[in-house]
């Protein structure tokens, strides 16, 4: 393809080259409505300065992405999750490889393949393992990034999303809607990002002066940590928070087989905007976070690490955006 020159720009708009030149490099000499209209044609184009310097290529490195087995399921969010990665990964000019952590390893603590066989230069951990199982792999000198988790010691880097404030927007959202008995689905303590969510549910609750009752404070998971339909109350409140949105179908589907109706007489709203409502449901108000943001910040964080760029331990915090639909409404006259 041939390279497009000053000539070219000048011949299609009837200018002499000088007056091109001057346009492109921000001289006096032309009027304004000139320059921006030889800079707009120039961008379409697609002329490119031939003394501008390229920068150097960035190093490819081979990076590893680690995920618990337990996360690593059909329709789950990290099976939607960690193909982007690797795509997101492979754009970067890296290469990468995938392994999942099953229980046997993680509770023997085996550190992982890509690591004991020196097959990587980084390793993105996806997904938070056990306690102990993170206090082994943090050791290991192979430069290291937490992805969608952090740990509270600050042990490694992290990137994660922003799920107080998201569960904090969609609980107030169900209290202007007047609802005030309100709900709380999720395991606390399975992980730090489950944990974040309920805090930002609290934090409404609080804000709003209203009560968070122990008996709504709801477990959704199983000896496994498979999801799983909560126990419903005998005291029912009119909203539910769910920490994700498998929690919500589940719960939603219990619902119906109740014969609540969603949202008339219950309100249901849950975290992740995936995977996608089954039809046989109201479509599910969530909480999406910017998931493009937070892989390429991953990236640029893991290839930092390995560059020794002094890469701090702390947390990298993405946001997102509410997304309310059919599974939410008004709080149910008394």
């Amino acid at each position: 393809m041939k390279n497009v020159t000053m000539r070219d720009i000048a011949g299609r708009i009837g200018v002499s080259v000088v007056s091109v030149s001057k346009a492109l490099s921000g001289d006096s000499g032309v009027s304004q409505e000139l320059r921006e209209k030889i800079v707009r044609l120039a961008t379409e184009m697609g002329y490119v300065n031939p003394n501008t310097r390229r920068a150097p290529a960035a190093k490819s490195l081979d990076i590893g992405v680690l995920v618990p087995m337990r996360f690593f399921k059909p329709d789950s969010y990290y099976a939607m999750l960690a193909p982007m990665l690797v795509q997101e990964l492979t754009n970067a000019g890296h290469f990468c490889l995938l392994e999942t952590l099953d229980e046997a390893a993680e509770e023997a603590l085996e550190l992982p393949n890509l690591i004991r066989r020196r097959h990587v230069d980084g390793l993105i951990l996806l997904g938070e393992p056990t306690k102990a199982y993170l206090q082994a792999i943090i050791t290991q000198p192979t430069p290291l990034i937490f992805l969608d988790f952090y740990d509270d010691r600050g042990s490694a880097p992290a990137v994660v999303g922003d799920n107080t404030y998201g569960a904090y927007r969609l609980t107030n959202h169900l209290i202007k809607n007047g609802h005030r008995d309100i709900a709380y689905v999720g395991r606390t303590s399975f992980t730090s990002s489950v944990m974040d969510r309920f805090l930002g549910y609290y934090r409404a609750m609080l804000a709003a002066g209203l009560p968070v009752r122990p008996q709504w404070i709801l477990d959704d998971r199983d000896e496994h940590g498979d999801v799983r339909a909560p126990q419903l109350p005998q005291e029912m409140p009119t909203a539910f928070v769910c920490n994700c949105d498998l929690t919500a179908h589940r719960l939603m589907e219990a619902l119906l087989a109740r014969g609540y109706r969603i949202p008339e007489d219950v309100s249901v709203v849950g975290f992740d905007d995936y995977p996608a409502t089954p039809s046989a449901l109201p479509a599910l108000s969530s909480f999406r976070l910017d998931y493009e943001a937070m892989l390429r910040s991953a990236v640029q964080l893991i290839s930092d690490c390995c560059a020794n760029q002094n890469a701090m331990p702390g947390r990298l915090v993405i946001g997102g955006h509410p997304r309310y639909k059919d599974s939410d409404g008004p709080a149910p006259r008394p």
